[in-house]
């Protein structure tokens, strides 16, 4: 697997960290300007669905699944040519351009940047694409993802043909090889997820999504950024060391030692004064004092 780590342009504010390679799946979403609709009318719904098809096809990517809400939308997306930054500034900058002309506007639809996280396949793409379409319920917008129009539920339960943008094929295999069979086995998968306790707790540095093979096989792709602080700390400690491993309870070491390692496992590894507090039996207050006298440069 080659990995091709994509970053942007530096700038004032925090940079998401991009791991592109051949193969890789997303989940993107993506929220407009000051949390304003960027869907007013089903038009543009169509129309957003619409330029994802262009771009899809002009990109080469695979649309798993998606769901298009008020103010923002959530895309899972898998890209055997590794290119998700070329694909998504062609799908928000052109759909930016028609929804202004549309509705008569100027300025940002979006806010911001993108929102990617990457995705483990074999371990989450199932997850990951019922989170997506029950977006709608959690939100209590409607009672059934069936009833909302503007995802691919229906279209991968065979309610109504799928819109040309998706795939349907990777996901219904995964339930059956007869095609009605996997959509009913799909139907109660989804179904069984309303309530479910959220997946997002398990991402890692904010970025990736998947097992701990998966993440190491990352590792290397963001070895040499960890200093980039226009790229959120959290994501630059991608394969951090765990407290465990951090602290070496086993063998000695002073409270000097140890006070360095605290300052490490905060400022550099992210870990929260309260997790390395509740790991060492101290109190909260003592990280809080020491990380005061030493102030990250």
């Amino acid at each position: 697997m080659t990995l091709l780590c994509v970053n942007g342009n530096l700038c004032t504010m925090a940079r998401p960290l991009r791991i592109e390679f051949d193969g890789a799946l997303y989940h993107v979403t993506s929220r407009g300007d000051a949390r304003e609709s960027i869907f007013i009318t089903d038009t543009d719904c169509s129309l957003f669905l619409d330029i994802l098809k262009k771009t899809r096809e002009r990109f080469n990517w695979l649309c798993h699944a998606y769901c298009l809400m008020g103010n923002h939308y959530h895309l899972v997306i898998e890209t055997p040519d590794g290119n998700l930054s070329k694909g998504m500034r062609q799908l928000n900058g052109v759909y930016t351009q028609s929804f202004n002309k549309r509705h008569q506007r100027v300025g940002h639809v979006f806010q911001g940047r993108y929102k990617a996280i990457l995705i483990e396949k074999e371990s989450y793409l199932l997850q990951v694409s019922r989170y997506v379409v029950l977006n709608p319920v959690r939100a209590k917008i409607v009672g059934s993802p069936e009833e909302w129009e503007w995802s691919s539920y229906r279209g991968t339960v065979g309610r109504e043909k799928p819109h040309a943008v998706l795939t349907t094929d990777w996901i219904l295999k995964q339930f059956g090889k007869q095609r009605e069979e996997a959509r009913r086995s799909y139907k109660e998968f989804v179904m069984s997820g309303i309530g479910s306790e959220s997946i997002w707790k398990e991402v890692k540095g904010q970025s990736i999504l998947g097992g701990e093979g998966f993440v190491k096989k990352l590792i290397d792709c963001v070895k040499g950024q960890e200093e980039i602080k226009e790229i959120p700390r959290q994501q630059r400690s991608i394969g951090k060391p765990c407290l465990e491993t951090l602290f070496n309870k086993k063998s000695e070491t002073t409270a000097q030692k140890r006070n360095v390692k605290i300052i490490e496992a905060v400022e550099k590894y992210s870990y929260s004064q309260k997790e390395v507090a509740d790991y060492l039996g101290l109190h909260y207050s003592t990280i809080s004092r020491l990380l005061k006298k030493n102030p990250p440069q």
